[in-house]
């Protein structure tokens, strides 16, 4: 009999929670911390609610969770019958998620791979869904973390934001870059690459910047059979239009998944982001 290998990732992935039900993936939450505040992603705290903090200039700052979380995670899931265990994380780039899941693995009952997908949000959801479907076809966990690992190289994410301050201030950009985005009031297209935040084009208006990201996705996705994710926080109207136009100009989308960001992203990216995942089957 082939053993149970348990899938688990955080709360940036972004899967619905029928997705998450239906191949019984784990979620390890991040912290959201509105003032002296914490709030725990996705159930105790709304994407809306932090970007109606950052519009009123209240301090916001993540943070990940803590070694001891994914410890009684992994527990939860051996004590289930798991042999085995594939946690998928956010790039360690954007946070210590990765390195506390780490230091959990090496106590944990059964086996861990921890994995550094160098993605986020949809980017990583979709890593994790590869993940989870071989687990579910009885694949061991060196398949599994390979399946992952292939789905992640071959996606890609391209987003647009309305400044680039936020990004500066939580560290996930690099002043230089924020600078040079910021010049001459133009609007910044930016793209995840090796597990990095960098910046790709600047434009000068915002329809500019959204035209040039559609432009951008139907370059990449091609004739290939993919999966899109339109992801925005407090935008949408934007993100709607966004999905309208790419439905008609993508020959091969398979599905398209249109959703706003949960907090712990929108806290970096501010109100107003765009951004769409392409992830080839």
């Amino acid at each position: 009999m082939s053993p149970h290998v348990a899938i688990i990732t955080d709360s940036t992935a972004y899967l619905s929670q029928e997705t998450l039900t239906r191949h019984a993936i784990s979620v390890v939450p991040l912290t959201v911390v509105i003032g002296d505040e914490a709030f725990e992603e996705g159930t105790e705290i709304s994407a809306p609610a932090v970007a109606r903090a950052l519009q009123r200039r209240h301090p916001v700052t993540t943070s990940r969770p803590s070694p001891a979380e994914f410890t009684s995670a992994y527990q939860a899931v051996a004590t289930s019958g798991a042999d085995a265990i594939v946690s998928l994380h956010l790039s360690a780039d954007f946070s210590g998620t990765y390195d506390a899941a780490t230091v959990a693995a090496k106590s944990s009952p059964v086996p861990v791979r921890v994995v550094d997908t160098g993605m986020v949000a949809m980017a990583l959801g979709y890593t994790v869904l590869a993940a989870a479907e071989t687990a579910e076809a009885g694949g061991t966990p060196d398949e599994i973390v390979a399946a992952a690992e292939k789905r992640a190289a071959d996606t890609s994410a391209f987003f647009y934001v309305d400044t680039l301050d936020y990004l500066r201030r939580g560290g996930r950009i690099g002043a230089a870059q924020a600078l040079f985005g910021s010049a001459l009031a133009v609007k910044p297209l930016l793209r995840l690459a090796d597990g990095r935040i960098e910046l790709l084009e600047k434009v000068r208006t915002a329809s500019k910047a959204i035209s040039r990201l559609e432009e951008i996705v139907v370059d990449q996705a091609g004739a290939r059979r993919v999966a899109l994710a339109v992801h925005h926080l407090a935008a949408a109207d934007r993100a709607t239009l966004l999905a309208d136009r790419l439905r008609d100009r993508v020959p091969g989308l398979d599905d398209l998944v249109v959703s706003e960001v949960g907090a712990v992203i929108g806290a970096h990216a501010g109100p107003g982001l765009l951004g769409v995942v392409i992830s080839p089957h």
